[in-house]
């Protein structure tokens, strides 16, 4: 059967080859791409909603809330056992894991990425997880799309495009704005917008949006048409709002980063179960708005009814009093992130983006309740607006994807009217956080690690080599006390090259170098031979290369402040070898054709 299989296959291949061209054959799998990320995006939202349905809508209101607390412990328990036992596979951050696989793997997916999210993330939100489905179902068509590419022999550069597509056919599925979408999968996944680029990723994102359309007609996740439109008058309020979300953005991005690190200083899986799972129970059946996704708050306070948003508080706040409600709603923003951040701690599948709207729709809500509030200033500014207005400031400094942030609620709401306010939050927030933080919560971990892949196309470039692939080893070692005549007979004479490493003979620690032009004046001394040693000889190299530690970046740094055309490399074990600038100049132009795809 498998031969079969190959068979077809090649079949297939050889037809393409014949008939298709690249260009169009790129074009039909990005279409395909598309359908496959618009129906992971169907799968992974009915379910999740079939099991919220089920234990919130009937179970919670006629057993009491204590279950708020119950569920949420036991979805985090099925899901480790299911990931330990039966999938056999880690959790990984939807986003921050594609990243990685397009920087360090070539974009290379495994293939139970495919379907692991699929089942792990509706259990995880389902059961009251307080995350989004954004990144799992992302995830989800960026492993099918890897493995696609890897099924129909394409390059890597290709591989990555159709991993930018997949993440734009998820998006556009999920929220039905197909121009957010593209622009998402450029600003996230750091693609070159060109035709060769933009024409599949159109492809894609429409694909998935007429798919989603099949199976769920118009409804949509954020249902609200703008009434009130942009007045000269609010602009302060705005700029206010955005100089609020860029802060709470930080404090967002800190908390999660925090949390992250304390989780892994763990070790054990059980103990993150343990204390993740109690910990997001507790919070859930003390504040259930933080229950699952939370759309139902964001919808209500868009609707300006923040009353059904905070109905279950454990306060039992009267909540026809304005400031209890900001009181109330300022604490679920507090709280959201760390709900969050115990859902991955705990070992739950999910995304950020979910939390993210969540939290920047009250802010928003909260900064027009507040200067609706405030007798003084005998001003009324539309709540609504400043709510969706609020979900794009947290966009913006939170994911760093300030354009998408945008088009999002613009396309969502169809309030192009608001495009100013839109834009004007947007960049505020997004200036302020990277002034502070230089990498958002999907590439913290891979930025501070410099395996980041950015616009910066050079950058970029170095991110994807590999700086094993450029040792050379082919040099003969020197022991500091070897003589002049040693050196002349087992060195010299043998080599091709023009440095000798000086290593230590126990340890193999890199001691020195010498070079053929130090050596020329007096080799041919044989006075000399047995009174000068390698020790004498030996200088410290302009810079080392410490094979652990080093990006490539690094390395070409190095290069270019030494003026140097070889630098030794060294690791935990001792000296390696040599990385010639000529052959990492080599390398690096090999790299820069295969990555732009020509």
């Amino acid at each position: 059967m498998p031969k079969q299989k190959n068979n077809l296959l090649t079949k297939i291949l050889v037809w393409r080859i014949r008939y298709i061209s690249q260009k169009q054959f790129i074009y039909l799998v990005s279409i395909m791409v598309g359908i496959l990320a618009g129906l992971s995006a169907v799968v992974i939202k009915n379910v999740t909603h079939f099991i919220q349905l089920l234990f919130e809508g009937q179970i919670i209101i006629e057993y009491r809330t204590a279950f708020y607390f119950i569920f949420p412990v036991i979805g985090l328990i099925i899901v480790y056992l299911l990931a330990k036992y039966i999938l056999r596979f880690e959790p990984t951050h939807g986003i921050p894991a594609t990243l990685f696989a397009i920087s360090k793997r070539k974009g290379l997916m495994k293939q139970i990425q495919m379907y692991a999210s699929l089942i792990l993330a509706p259990i995880t939100v389902g059961f009251g997880g307080s995350v989004g489905l954004e990144g799992p179902t992302v995830s989800t068509a960026a492993a099918i799309s890897s493995n696609l590419s890897r099924l129909f022999h394409l390059n890597q550069a290709t591989r990555t495009l159709l991993i930018g597509c997949a993440a734009a056919g998820a998006l556009s599925s999920i929220f039905k704005a197909p121009i957010a979408a593209i622009i998402f999968a450029i600003e996230v996944f750091s693609l070159d917008l060109t035709l060769v680029s933009l024409i599949p990723l159109l492809l894609a994102s429409v694909s998935a949006n007429l798919t989603s359309y099949f199976f769920f007609g118009n409804d949509i996740l954020l249902p609200f048409t703008i009434t009130e439109t942009f007045v000269m008058s609010d602009l302060p309020f705005y700029i206010l709002l955005g100089v609020t979300a860029g802060f709470v953005s930080i404090y967002f991005t800190i908390i999660y980063d925090k949390f992250r690190q304390f989780f892994e200083s763990l070790g054990s899986p059980l103990k993150r179960l343990t204390i993740g799972a109690l910990g997001l129970g507790l919070l859930i059946y003390l504040i259930p708005p933080l229950y699952g996704e939370g759309f139902d708050v964001i919808n209500n306070l868009v609707q300006g009814n923040p009353e059904k948003a905070l109905q279950n508080n454990i306060f039992h706040a009267e909540l026809t009093n304005d400031w209890a409600i900001i009181g109330l709603l300022f604490g679920l923003v507090f709280f959201k992130v760390i709900a969050t951040s115990l859902t991955f701690g705990a070992g739950g599948t999910g995304g950020i983006f979910a939390p993210t709207l969540f939290m920047g729709s009250i802010l928003g809500f909260c900064v027009a309740k507040v200067i609706n509030s405030i007798p003084f200033l005998s001003k009324t500014v539309s709540e609504s607006n400043f709510t969706l207005v609020g979900m794009t400031g947290l966009m913006a400094g939170v994911l760093h994807a300030p354009l998408t942030a945008i088009f999002l609620i613009a396309e969502v709401t169809g309030g192009y009217q608001l495009f100013l306010p839109l834009m004007i939050t947007s960049a505020i927030s997004f200036s302020i956080t990277t002034y502070f933080l230089p990498h958002s919560v999907y590439a913290m971990e891979l930025g501070r690690k410099g395996d980041l892949i950015t616009h910066n196309k050079d950058h970029a470039v170095l991110t994807l080599m590999n700086i094993k692939t450029v040792i050379e080893k082919n040099f003969i070692s020197l022991y500091p006390e070897m003589t002049l005549g040693e050196i002349v007979h087992k060195a010299i004479t043998k080599s091709n090259r023009n440095i000798f490493p000086v290593i230590d003979k126990e340890t193999k620690e890199l001691q020195g170098i010498i070079l053929l032009d130090d050596l020329r004046p007096i080799m041919f001394d044989q006075s000399l031979y047995k009174n000068v040693t390698a020790r004498e000889l030996m200088k410290s190299p302009p810079a080392v290369i410490i094979l652990e530690d080093d990006k490539m970046t690094t390395v070409m740094e190095k290069f270019q402040e030494t003026q140097a055309w070889n630098l030794p490399v060294v690791s935990k074990n001792g000296y390696i070898g040599f990385v010639s600038k000529s052959k990492l100049l080599t390398a690096y132009r090999r790299k820069l054709i295969a990555f732009s795809g020509k």
